[in-house]
């Protein structure tokens, strides 16, 4: 099991403050939802986990070593990320664009591992089309399978589920919470309700800062949330599953009903 540490990471482009001295840790396992408003810098900060990018101050970890000093083919077997947006440098059918994802990390057998993320992910039918015909809920899902198929301890994704329909959202969002029994996922997320109900521990984020880290449990009920997003959100529960949603939004410090 492995861990990302962030320390003190800060963040400047072009004069504005992305990320300001946040300081966070992964664990060695557990599913970890990223919320917040837009700007927040919750996409920023998955970068600087992944290493896709440098902070201006802080340090990033794995495992106790600066990230930046881990060889970029090492950091991909550790640490798998699932962008937001993504395009392929020329069109490329699906089969091959996983085939090149799974020979990256070096993996024992490649075609196996293909035709078992093919079959797991119900993909069968994306197997020979091209990337350009795809829709973007299904380059979502393929970008997940290619990820997940490298069988990464360590799980990045970036608004995965932004693009799919609400069938395919619930599958696909519990199959990335799912990584977080055995390693370690972290997702940003504009989902509300999938966060509190898949992801055991929610990072709430607000002008590139950290403004709170919890539990699901210990964030569900507390005002933090509507004061965040400027929105009365309803709660309910049953069982163990949460269900939350946007009620109305809140003007001048009162519920607009």
């Amino acid at each position: 099991m492995v861990s990302l540490v962030a320390e003190g990471i800060t963040v400047v482009r072009t004069d504005r403050r992305l990320l300001d001295g946040i300081s966070f840790a992964t664990g060695k396992s557990g599913s970890i939802a990223i919320i917040g408003p837009n700007g927040a810098g919750k996409s920023t900060l998955l970068k600087m986990l992944a290493g896709l990018e440098t902070p201006t101050e802080g340090t990033v970890t794995l495992d106790g070593k600066p990230l930046s000093d881990i060889p970029a083919a090492h950091r991909a077997q550790v640490v798998g990320y699932v962008p937001q947006h993504f395009n392929p440098h020329w069109d490329i059918r699906v089969r091959d664009l996983m085939r090149i994802a799974l020979e990256r990390v070096r993996l024992p057998n490649v075609q196996s591992a293909l035709e078992r993320s093919l079959s797991e992910h119900d993909l069968e039918p994306f197997r020979d089309r091209w990337w350009s015909t795809l829709s973007g809920g299904e380059r979502s899902r393929v970008l997940l399978a290619m990820v997940v198929a490298t069988d990464p301890p360590i799980l990045l994704a970036d608004e995965p589920s932004a693009s799919l329909d609400p069938r395919c959202r619930l599958d696909l969002i519990a199959r990335i919470a799912n990584h977080g029994q055995t390693g370690v996922c972290v997702v940003v997320m504009h989902d509300i309700d999938l966060a509190f109900r898949y992801f055991d521990r929610i990072v709430m984020m607000n002008g590139g800062r950290i403004v709170a880290d919890g539990t699901a449990d210990s964030l569900f009920e507390p005002s933090l949330l509507d004061d965040m997003f400027g929105v009365r959100f309803a709660r309910s529960q049953q069982d163990d599953l949460r269900f939350i949603s946007a009620g109305w939004p809140i003007k001048n410090g009162r519920s607009d009903q």
